[in-house]
Formats: structure tokens, C-alpha cells, sequence
């Protein structure tokens, strides 16, 4: 049996099952599948099964209905696999065997044990890496040191404008 699944986040893993001829996708619930979300129209579109096929028809929606990224008008044959996108939200079209592929792997009945990359006795190969002490040898303060000079001598020239401007 084919279904929708819905890749968007908020809504991721949240699918739908086609099982009647003509399923209604749209924000609010009344329809067959609603997705409250605001681009997603009202009555956005349909999804129609017709023998093997299934069929996408577009309702006149605002923001548009996608299969691969390229705009439906009217009606559009959907296939398993391919990207519905419905205003800001993006689902695929699962048929029961990629359903089956997507499914998770059965996990091991039991623990099981990952080799090591060293082994008990085995020395690892080693690397004789040479240090350059000049890089971390303690760096020069002249810089700092002329800084403090430039400061002393602006203050002291503040200081003796300041002196003169008030002393007249």
C-alpha cells in the first residue's frame, strides 16, 4: 500500500496511508489528511488513486502544490519516491517496498565486540615530534612598555594644560 510521509521538520514521520480513491490534504480537519500548517491551504489538494497510478490535483492553493520541485497546475502523476511539496512542507510518495527499505535494521541478539587498534603487547607506532622552544619562549614587553610611557607623558601634559588654563 503506498503512503505519504511527511519529511518537514515539526512533522517528520507523520505519514498517511492511500487507501481510498480520493484522499483531501489541507491545514484544517475536515479533510482526510490535515497538516496545520500555515502555507499549507485550507483544502490544498487531492490525492487520487486511479488503478495503479496516483494522481495529484492541485485546489487552486495559495502558496502551490510541488512533485520534484516543479509546479503542478491542474493534475500531475505522482511516483514512488518522488518529493510532494505542499506550500513549506515536503513529503514522499512510499510505495510497501521502499517502505520495507526504510524500515529499521534489525538490531544484534547479541553484544558484539569491535577490534581495538592496538593490541595488549603491540607498541603503537610512535612519532618523535620536535618542539620549537622559540615559539613558546616568553614574548617581549616592549610593546607594552611604550605603551605605559605614552600614557605617563599625555597625562602629565593634561595635567600641567589643565594646571595653566586654571592658574590665571
Amino acid at each position: 500500500m503506498a503512503r505519504l510521509v511527511i519529511l518537514s521538520e515539526g512533522f517528520t514521520g507523520k505519514a498517511h496511508e492511500l487507501t481510498v480513491e480520493k484522499t483531501t490534504i489541507g491545514r484544517v480537519d475536515d479533510n482526510t489528511f490535515p497538516i496545520p500548517e500555515g502555507s499549507v491551504s485550507s483544502h490544498h489538494c487531492e490525492v487520487l488513486l486511479r488503478g495503479s497510478d496516483i494522481v495529484i490535483h492541485d485546489l487552486n492553493s495559495t502558496n502551490g502544490t510541488f512533485v520534484n520541485g516543479h509546479q503542478i497546475t491542474g493534475e500531475a502523476p505522482l511516483k514512488p519516491g518522488q518529493i510532494l511539496r505542499l506550500g513549506q512542507v515536503e513529503m514522499r510518495l512510499e510505495d510497501a517496498l521502499s517502505a520495507q527499505k526504510a524500515a529499521p535494521k534489525k538490531l544484534p541478539d547479541q553484544t558484539m565486540v569491535i577490534p581495538q587498534g592496538v593490541k595488549l603487547g603491540q607498541e603503537p607506532a610512535t612519532k618523535a615530534v620536535a618542539f620549537d622552544q622559540s615559539a613558546f619562549a616568553k614574548k617581549s614587553n616592549k610593546g607594552t612598555k611604550i605603551f605605559i610611557a605614552v600614557v605617563i607623558v599625555l597625562a602629565i601634559g593634561v595635567v600641567v594644560l589643565l594646571y595653566t588654563l586654571f592658574n590665571k
